[in-house]
């Protein structure tokens, strides 16, 4: 497998990011990995960088983007955070891998039986992290289909307020970015929502909060976010 360079990264559009993506998370959960130098890649990389793909994902360690999705070094902006929040830093973090280092795509990827999520489900407080697990709260909020058992020991429950919380920090992305918001209206990037269930290692991209604007989805604009 090749390393990235410039100009193999201009050559990507987020339609062709997400399929790499979606073929490295393919040969991961078969368990054939495709053959890499790493050694090699550190060399071929150490005057520069040229990553196709940021992923905002949890802490959680059985969550590693370039495990799942079987890249190699230089091939992915990997944003990490329990329970795949968005905060000023990240967003600053990936205005940078977009705007100035050339990342095609942004993709939330949250996961099966997250811990953060879980937290969130049962309104823990305890120093620092009672501020970050309050971006998951109107999460929870939200999820209006259970109407009782709402803890972390009702898993249905915590499903669905992890699936929330992806999607809204997908539109929080564009949302609190003008320039995320300007590139993906642009079709210079796309931003996607994804779930990853830690059981069977696959990934699932969310169709509904997908938006990549190209030949497949020529109409769609940031206004679509406002409906």
């Amino acid at each position: 497998m090749k390393t990235h360079t410039k100009e193999s990264q201009d050559q990507i559009t987020p339609r062709r990011a997400l399929e790499i993506l979606q073929e490295g998370n393919d040969r991961f959960i078969k368990n054939l990995k495709a053959h890499r130098d790493l050694l090699e890649q550190a060399n071929e990389t150490r005057d520069g960088q040229w990553p196709f793909a940021t992923i905002l994902s949890c802490i959680d360690s059985r969550t590693s983007a370039e495990l799942i999705f079987d890249q190699g070094l230089g091939d992915i902006f990997s944003v990490r955070i329990a329970g795949n929040v968005i905060n000023t830093d990240i967003l600053g973090s990936m205005e940078f891998a977009c705007k100035l280092a050339g990342s095609k795509l942004i993709v939330v990827l949250g996961h099966s039986k997250c811990g953060a999520v879980k937290g969130a489900c049962d309104h823990v407080e305890m120093g620092n992290l009672t501020e970050l697990l309050s971006k998951i709260q109107p999460a929870v909020y939200e999820e209006k289909i259970t109407t009782s058992d709402r803890n972390s020991n009702n898993s249905l429950f915590v499903q669905n307020v992890a699936t929330i919380n992806v999607k809204r920090s997908v539109k929080s992305i564009i949302e609190r970015s003008f320039i995320l918001e300007q590139m993906v209206e642009n079709g210079e990037i796309g931003v996607v929502g994804a779930w990853h269930d830690i059981e069977t290692g696959k990934v699932s991209f969310y169709d509904d909060v997908m938006y990549i604007k190209d030949d497949k989805n020529p109409k769609f604009t940031v206004a679509d976010l406002r409906h």
